[in-house]
């Protein structure tokens, strides 16, 4: 089985060395997820990219964790449900909205669980959703715009949920206190 080799500022591509070093700047480390991005700075460039502009949608960071961590959980990305459960403490929101998903709980906020319904089925059913489904969420107080926005969420989580399965990245020691394994 070939290994996806975590990549250093020494070690990477001339082409990803910027970004690495955007991410550190950003971290205060380079996540193991970049690291193995950085073989490819195609990938490393799309995912820091992408990660971006979803950062600057309509969702809040809260909305946005919520995407994030829900498309996470379907994919059991043990990775970046870490990742995303630390960034969320970072980021100050409210841990029990986390707690919910990684249980595969409801999340209590009527809102909130409606947005994770809804990204839920976005991802299960890649996004061929019956007007009903679209209306329902609308119906839960987001407008059109949020319902394009939750697929750049989508994307984000795609290619680092993708890579982390096929590269087996490791677990960082940042995000080991909230280690994450799905419920059998």
């Amino acid at each position: 089985m070939p290994t996806f080799p975590v990549l250093t500022l020494d070690t990477s591509p001339a082409d990803s060395k910027p970004m690495l070093e955007q991410t550190q700047q950003a971290f205060s480390f380079i996540p193991n997820l970049i690291g193995v991005m950085a073989s490819s700075p195609a990938i490393t460039e799309a995912y820091l990219s992408i990660a971006s502009i979803f950062s600057k949608s309509g969702l809040s960071p809260t909305e946005q964790q919520v995407v994030l961590l829900t498309a996470s959980h379907f994919n059991d990305c043990r990775y970046c449900m870490a990742a995303h459960t630390a960034i969320s403490s970072m980021q100050n929101i409210d841990m029990s909205i986390v707690q919910a998903i990684r249980d595969d709980l409801p999340i209590a906020d009527a809102k909130l669980q409606a947005l994770r319904q809804f990204t839920r089925l976005v991802v299960e059913n890649r996004a061929w959703l019956a007007d009903s489904d679209v209306q329902t969420f609308l119906d839960a107080g987001y407008e059109q715009s949020h319902v394009l926005d939750i697929l750049v969420g989508v994307a984000q989580k795609t290619l680092s949920n993708y890579t982390n399965h096929l590269a087996k990245t490791p677990l960082d020691e940042a995000f080991s206190t909230v280690a994450w394994q799905a419920a059998k």
